[in-house]
């Protein structure tokens, strides 16, 4: 196989983050093999994100009709993997890796069981116990070893385009430091109060000379327009939802972003942006922002004053509202400080 031109499948369906954050894989891949093909099998709704991506040369997506499938594994067949790196081990994606042809089939498990065994050739299995207490990083870059890659960095990267980069500059068009808020989040029992990113927000203008700059992802309009609602200074909004391009060139564009834990978080610290994220009740450990410089900002847990008793479920990270146990005075210092810090770091370069 060595003698081959390795031609390498990566599946990994969803999320924006999840995604984002297979970038290490990808970048010792290309580190340990300059020449490999690497593609990466995503639902088409994070196709986007993988473009940003300088060492994956191919995004496959999953067919959304059943009338898409046959001509899918022709494509499939075509391309000659010589291995599949499978981080979902569903039914499913156990038989695209089989249907792949490749010689090296590997699935990665965290105390689930691998589903259809005999579909791989590889299987790494992380103990329950050891997955909660470690980046997920760590966890995907355990496939690599059984296929002969070492490990020789942890780097994330997205490169946003040139002319999103120009179109964001224009957009924002601010001579000071850009905050960029992002309060958006995959379950509104995780969100942070609207009040609160107001006076975060204009804490940023008043007192940091920052522009803040308010974003939001489809569906988040009232969101947006809830905070707005409680500020006192004039807070830059974009008329629409951006696409990922866009958010990481304005991601990229400014000093500090400060959102919850979510895919748009991933995607600042994986173009270098320092991160102020946002946490209640899940793991910081597991899913914590990647790189330098950032701030993680959780309550002590577990909680000692309950925000809404009755209502949260303790056990479901989804489903309770500890991230309102954050202060807004808490998420003042933190600008703060990442203000002064990027700042001395400006001075000295």
């Amino acid at each position: 196989m060595s003698a081959v031109r390795p031609s390498i499948l990566i599946i990994r369906r969803r999320y924006l983050g999840d995604v984002v954050l297979l970038g290490s894989v990808f970048r010792n891949l290309r580190l340990h093999w300059p020449t490999a093909h690497l593609s990466a099998l995503v639902e088409p709704a994070y196709a986007p994100v993988l473009a940003l991506n300088p060492d994956v040369d191919l995004a496959l997506t999953l067919p959304t009709r059943i009338a898409g499938w046959p001509s899918f594994l022709r494509k499939l067949r075509r391309m000659r993997f010589t291995h599949v790196l499978d981080f979902d081990n569903t039914e499913k994606t156990a038989a695209i890796a089989r249907l792949s042809g490749a010689p090296f089939r590997l699935v990665l498990s965290h105390g689930y069981g691998v589903k259809l065994r005999s579909c791989y050739s590889h299987q790494v299995d992380d103990p329950a116990d050891a997955h909660e207490t470690r980046p997920i990083t760590d966890y995907y870059l355990s496939a690599l070893p059984p296929a002969g890659v070492p490990i020789a960095t942890r780097e994330i990267r997205l490169t946003p385009r040139p002319e999103d980069l120009a179109e964001m500059r224009r957009l924002v068009g601010a001579a000071g430091p850009v905050l960029l808020v992002h309060p958006g989040t995959r379950s509104p029992w995780r969100r942070w109060p609207a009040e609160r990113f107001a006076a975060a927000c204009d804490y940023a203008q008043d007192e940091l000379g920052a522009q803040a700059v308010l974003v939001g992802g489809p569906g988040e309009q009232a969101v947006i327009a809830e905070i707005l609602s409680h500020t006192r200074t004039h807070i830059l909004t974009l008329s629409e939802p951006p696409s990922v391009g866009r958010l990481a060139a304005l991601a990229q564009l400014s000093r500090v972003i400060l959102c919850h834990d979510s895919g748009p978080m991933h995607v600042a610290a994986a173009v270098g942006t320092p991160v102020i994220a946002l946490y209640g009740s899940q793991n910081a450990a597991l899913f914590r922002p990647m790189g330098e410089g950032h701030t993680v900002l959780q309550p002590p847990l577990p909680c000692i004053t309950c925000v809404s008793p009755g209502r949260c479920v303790p056990d479901d990270s989804y489903r309770n509202h500890c991230v309102q146990n954050i202060p807004v005075t808490t998420v003042r210092s933190a600008l703060a400080r990442c203000f002064r810090s990027a700042s001395e770091v400006k001075t000295a370069g």
